[in-house]
């Protein structure tokens, strides 16, 4: 598994030269959500849609 240091420079090395400070901060962003996202699905973290939905229009259990 890479570093979270060598992930930075892989994803900065494939934006394109005329990328911005708010551009890299933003692609920094959404990959440590997407990362935190995926671990939560490895460590079963996560909730069935339809219990979500139930929940949601008050018609949980």
């Amino acid at each position: 598994m890479a570093s979270v240091k060598d992930a930075a420079r892989q994803l900065i090395e494939q934006l394109p030269d005329q990328v911005t400070w708010d551009d890299i901060m933003y692609e920094f962003y959404v990959k440590q959500k997407i990362d935190a996202g995926l671990a939560d699905i490895a460590a079963g973290r996560t909730h069935a849609h339809e219990d979500v939905k139930a929940e949601l229009l008050g018609h949980a259990d």
